[in-house]
């Protein structure tokens, strides 16, 4: 299940730092296509805190397993990227709005990945806590 979720996380968070790199170039072509909704405020709030919730849960169920930190490492850099792109107005600052979501979505994502190996790479052994 570990491995699913973070797969689906790395999947999501790649998704999104697309769409943050890409708002800004089609911001006037999503009206027309019904999709005007991706670029408000709102959905990418909700999604930028889905994102972090998820990654969160996901990383902590991880470390339980393999005791490993380097995800946490790409987590927390990733949260504050994320963060500091939803609190930039993307229309008075688009540009630097879409750098930080799509450097922050990309972290988390690494961070999922990163997760993602460390927990393939554990060896249960009589050296571990959490036998399989």
């Amino acid at each position: 299940m570990a491995q699913f979720t973070d797969r689906i996380g790395a999947t999501a968070s790649f998704v999104c730092a697309l769409h943050c790199a890409a708002l800004p170039l089609v911001v006037a072509l999503l009206p027309a296509l019904g999709l005007g909704f991706l670029a408000s405020h709102l959905f990418e709030r909700v999604f930028v805190v889905c994102a972090i919730l998820f990654a969160t849960a996901s990383l902590t169920f991880g470390f339980r397993k393999h005791q490993g930190k380097a995800a946490f490492a790409l987590l927390l850099p990733g949260v504050v990227l994320l963060v500091m792109g939803i609190i930039i107005n993307l229309h008075n600052s688009p540009l630097l709005h879409a750098v930080l979501v799509s450097c922050g979505g990309s972290l988390v994502a690494l961070a999922h990945l990163t997760n993602l190996r460390l927990g393939s790479a554990h060896v249960h052994d009589e050296n571990c806590r959490h036998p399989a």
